[in-house]
């Protein structure tokens, strides 16, 4: 029996030990969350992409609303005079304005292609450099991990603000 309890006794100090181990461990364990939304929101560098996009895309998207708003006016004007208008001119103009909605869905549909081409160049450039500073933030402050989505977070592991804060301080690459 004696073998039997010192076995056992041994075993369960062989346990607390282990537990303490772990928890030493667990203590210097560091983990960060970065919110990547708020960088695209906040950061300096993502407001100059942004302002830049709608420099470059702006006389585009005011052609198009005035290509639609002439649509529409044309087919306005077609719903009011179709009654009075010969069977040979209502035929040409509703091919005509089935043509010009046509070319509208066209340039507004390689628009939105262009516009979500040139967004997912400039936010990729946005998020390498925030990878960099979360990455620099990390090794100064000494993180073990730093995730950038989660389905819960706890505030007190949100480090947004230090790397938003580091991204606006560093110049732009």
């Amino acid at each position: 029996m004696n073998s039997l309890s010192r076995k056992c006794s041994l075993g369960i100090a062989a346990v607390v030990l282990a537990t303490a181990g772990v928890g030493a461990y667990a203590q210097e364990f560091r983990a960060g969350f970065v919110n990547t939304d708020r960088i695209f929101r906040e950061a300096n560098s993502a407001k100059a992409a942004q302002s830049k996009l709608e420099a470059e895309f702006s006389k585009r998207e005011k052609d198009l609303v005035d290509l639609g708003n002439s649509l529409k006016a044309a087919s306005d004007k077609y719903e009011r005079e179709a009654p009075t208008l010969a069977e040979s001119q209502r035929v040409s103009r509703q091919k005509q304005i089935v043509d010009q909605d046509r070319e509208f869905q066209r340039k507004r549909r390689e628009f939105q292609e262009d516009l979500n081409s040139r967004k997912n160049e400039e936010l990729q450039q946005v998020l390498e450099r925030a990878n960099r500073v979360v990455r620099q933030v990390a090794e100064a402050e000494k993180y073990d991990v730093v995730l950038q989505e989660a389905v819960y977070i706890n505030p007190k592991f949100d480090i947004t603000d230090k790397v938003i804060k580091a991204l606006n301080a560093a110049p732009a690459k």
